[in-house]
This record gives C-alpha cells, structure tokens and sequence, in this order.
C-alpha cells in the first residue's frame, strides 16, 4: 500500500479546477497503489473551503502551507517546500496540474529528485497490473505510452481531462508552516494581471470559442463574444497566434504550441486555418466545431463537426439558434 501525492493550486487564496482535477488523478492512482490521496496547498494565510474543495474530489488528507510569501507562485519558494514534503511522506506517486504554474514546478521537482517525468499525460492506463500513462507526442499527432521505472512516479495532467467525482468532503487538514526565506530569492512576481471579473480563463473553461485571422478586424470580436455569453458562463475565448501576435487579442487567451494547452468538452475555431502550432494546443478537445469559408483548411481535418461558410452569416444565425435552444429548456 502507497498513498499519492496531489500538488494543489490556488490563486487569490481559493481552489481552481486544475487542482481538484489533479486530486481525481491522484484518487485514480491511490486505487491501484491500494493507498489514499493525498493534497498539498501552499498559499497566504487564511485561505477558505479548502477542505470541502479537496475532500470532494477525493482526498483523504491536505497539508496546508500557508505562508504570506506563498501568496503568488514562485518556482524557488515552493519547488523546496514540495520536495521535502515528497520525501518525508514515501509516496507512490506525485501529481500536478500541466497549467503554467505546473508545467514549471513538476520538472524542478522531478529534477530534485532525480525521477523522470511523464508531462501532459491525457490517461492512466492498468495493463496486466502495469501502470502506464497516456501522452500525445508530435504536436498531438500521436499518443504514447510511458511507463516510468522509478519512485515517485511524477507525472503532471492536462486539465479537463481528469474530472473529480462526487466524494464525501471528510478531509482531514493538516496545517503546517513551509519554510520558507523570500530575501534568498533571486526573482519574485511584482504583477500579475487576472482575468477581468465574470470571464473564464482559457485553460479552465469547459467550453472556448476561438477566432483566427479570418475574423479580418479586432472589431468583429463582438461576434464572438456574443456566442460566448450565449453558449453560458464555462465559455471563453481563445485566439491564435496570429492574431496575438497582431495585437488583437491578449497573449492570455493564446491556445497553441507557443500558447497554452487545451483540452475543453467543447471547441468552436471560427476563422482558424488549423496550423500545426494551434492544432497542437487544441486537437485533444472532446469535441470540435470549425467554421470557415476554405472547405480545405486543415482544421477539418479534426474538427468533428464543420461548417463552410461565411462566418459573417454563419455566427449570428448560431447564436440566435443556441439563445433560442436554452430559452425552450
């Protein structure tokens, strides 16, 4: 028997579902170790409902670091905090969330340790009572399968694809003080810009709508804004690089090889060619929507449901027919 270690996120003092997301991983695994998960927070003093956010998706214990310094993530705060809690507990497995935060802390934390680690990972696979974990490689062209030969097995996941179960929020919360000396530092966060208040971030949201260059001018972005508040409030928006990069859109909402990773229930590409670079953030999405007027764009090729046509014509008739839907239920 060997529990699991789940790396909790926090942001602003509360839990996203990134963090939950990685306690589903971490309860998944912890039933084949015929152990429990567990979660670490690190955050500021005070933080709130973490032990019903927690306990609900399948932990069984949190260790609760709060320090003021830990308010904000910092690789050089928290990579030593996670490593010592790693070693003093012997777990079978650690798991983080493959958000921005995760990307950067898992590899320092498998590098102190001297342990490789399986990144992105889409599935955790039981063959023959063998673990294995399920990546995409070549820009998701390809899925792989890693076995890893060493312990801990670090691993971090690709939100939206582990969703928590329905668990009774008996968590027991162990506090503890990190130590922690910020003035050793050699960087720190002095900003952070957040998402403007009612809107989803791109790498949380269960649905995203996302334009290309063909929407032709940042002033058509009311088109999609307008489907977005129709589709509810789990919808944001996304943009390719192209349009990024030609200051329409803010690098937050970026989805791309260059941008971030999604994996949301629901995928609209409106005006997207489908490049390699944006296919590689997107093509793991349950189910994809495009719409665009060059019947041989590539995003057809993984899209599960497309439509060519004028997207000027296309969107409004769409908004109109899903407002029209929701106000029937």
């Amino acid at each position: 028997m060997a529990d699991v270690l789940a790396l909790v996120e926090q942001r602003d003092g509360q839990i996203g579902g990134a963090g939950r997301e990685a306690v589903a991983a971490a309860r998944q695994l912890a039933d084949h170790f015929g152990g429990a998960a567990r979660a670490l927070v690190l955050g500021p003093p005070g933080m709130s409902n973490v032990e019903e956010r927690v306990g609900s998706a399948g932990a069984a214990s949190v260790a609760l670091g709060e320090h003021e310094a830990l308010a904000r993530y910092s690789a050089e705060g928290y990579a030593p905090v996670v490593v010592e809690h790693v070693r003093d507990g012997a777990f079978a497995a650690v798991v983080f969330a493959a958000t921005e935060p995760g990307k950067d802390l898992a590899p320092r934390v498998a590098a102190a340790l001297d342990v490789p680690l399986a990144s992105d990972v889409t599935g955790i696979e039981v063959t023959d009572g063998a673990l294995s974990f399920v990546r995409p490689v070549y820009s998701g062209k390809a899925f792989a399968r890693v076995s890893l030969d060493a312990t801990p097995a670090v691993l971090s996941i690709r939100p939206n694809v582990f969703t928590p179960g329905q668990h009774a929020a008996e968590c027991e919360v162990l506090p503890f003080t990190p130590k922690v000396d910020p003035t050793q530092w050699r960087t720190r966060v002095m900003e952070r810009k957040p998402t403007p208040d009612g809107q989803v971030d791109v790498s949380e949201a269960s649905v995203i709508v996302s334009g290309g260059r063909g929407m032709q001018d940042p002033t058509h972005w009311g088109l999609l804004e307008d489907l977005r508040d129709a589709l509810g409030p789990d919808t944001a928006l996304g943009a390719s690089r192209a349009v990024v990069d030609a200051g329409w859109r803010p690098h937050s909402e970026q989805v791309g090889q260059t941008g971030k990773t999604v994996a949301p229930k629901l995928y609209f590409a409106v005006g997207i060619s489908g490049a390699i670079q944006h296919l590689a953030g997107m093509r793991t999405s349950q189910t994809i929507v495009a719409v665009n007027r060059d019947a041989d764009a590539p995003i057809f090729a993984v899209a599960d449901y497309g439509v060519v046509g004028d997207l000027f014509e296309v969107l409004p008739r769409l908004t109109q027919e899903i407002r029209a839907l929701k106000a029937s239920d």
